[in-house]
């Protein structure tokens, strides 16, 4: 009896880190003063442009579309899918990514698929201007089935305290804008799966593709067109729409004696949403509560900004929807 035997292949694990290297190398940005295979990832922030900096940190997984991804054979998307949500985590508290480590786990090692889901997560650092400086490959057979494989990172970005958005500023009569997302993003897949198992292959009235096509969209990040937003007063909310849906998650950041006036009809929902609805016959406030509906980001502005923060969102090219109000209980 030996490791390998016993279900842990260490070469397996050497030939994934040197396939790797060379993709993560190119996710390195200045502050980066460590190369990949140390026992820490290191750091040197330049905070020369803030007056106060405050790191902001967060962590999160993919959930079950990694089952999605596995049926399909298809890897090298589900880590631009991870990146972009921790993106977006952090980037509605007004913070811009500083780096990334991500968590592999498995039941057993296949160093070209772990490198495929590596390559996602390569392209959305670099398209995120966020350095991949880390992470921890776990292969645990008896834990997982040998096709099984499990996903998560965490970042850390910095915002000067003074332009932190915690929703503090949210009155009555804000007005809501929805930012579109690509689908599901990382959420609600095992609703999904169950509603459409074994139907992945099938094409769908309103679809461009497959069902399965369809959900295994990427996760969109918003940087590129929020950034152009921060430290405006006109801004006054920012919420990333994941679990528990537009409501739960932007009640959040919603200050007490305030709720949220949201106009459902306000924007176009992708076909899958409904797909998912009529095939399973899935409760209305289950749809709202476990989907994004085909909002990502929620904007929450001053009502007398409406028109120029809209013109600013489609001169980014963004098409962005009133999707309703704040309003006094």
């Amino acid at each position: 009896m030996d490791y390998k035997k016993a279900g842990v292949d260490i070469s397996a694990g050497e030939e994934f880190v040197r396939m790797i290297k060379p993709q993560v190398r190119k996710t390195f940005t200045p502050g980066v003063i460590t190369d990949i295979g140390a026992f820490g990832g290191f750091f040197l922030p330049d905070f020369s442009q803030y007056k106060k900096p405050v790191l902001v940190s967060s962590i999160d997984g993919v959930g079950t579309k990694l089952k999605i991804a596995i049926e399909l054979g298809q890897y090298d998307t589900v880590g631009s899918c991870l990146v972009n949500h921790c993106v977006n985590d952090i980037l509605v508290c007004g913070a811009k990514p500083l780096f990334f480590l991500d968590y592999y786990a498995c039941g057993k090692l296949t160093p070209e698929i772990a490198a495929a889901v590596v390559t996602g997560m390569v392209n959305a650092c670099r398209e995120n201007g966020c350095a991949l400086i880390g992470g921890e490959t776990a292969e645990m057979p008896g834990l997982y089935q040998a096709q099984d494989f499990d996903l998560a990172g965490s970042i850390v970005g910095v915002v000067d305290h003074e332009k932190i958005i915690n929703g503090s500023t949210v009155k009555a009569d804000d007005i809501l804008i929805g930012l579109p997302s690509t689908g599901l993003h990382t959420n609600g897949y095992s609703l999904a799966r169950k509603v459409l198992d074994g139907r992945l292959d099938l094409t769908f009235s309103g679809l461009d593709g497959t069902a399965g096509e369809t959900l295994m969209k990427v996760h969109r990040s918003y940087l590129s067109v929020i950034e152009h937003f921060f430290g405006s007063p006109d801004l006054t909310g920012l919420s990333h729409i994941t679990g528990g849906g537009l409501t739960g998650n932007t009640m959040r950041i919603i200050p007490k004696g305030l709720r949220l006036d949201v106009d459902w009809s306000s924007w176009p929902e992708p076909a899958i949403f409904d797909i998912i609805r009529k095939e399973g016959a899935v409760p209305e406030e289950d749809m709202r509560r476990t989907f994004n509906l085909g909002v990502g980001l929620v904007m929450i502005v001053d009502k007398n900004a409406v028109d120029s923060v809209l013109s600013r969102l489609n001169s980014l090219g963004e098409n962005a929807y009133i999707i309703g109000k704040v309003s006094r209980i």
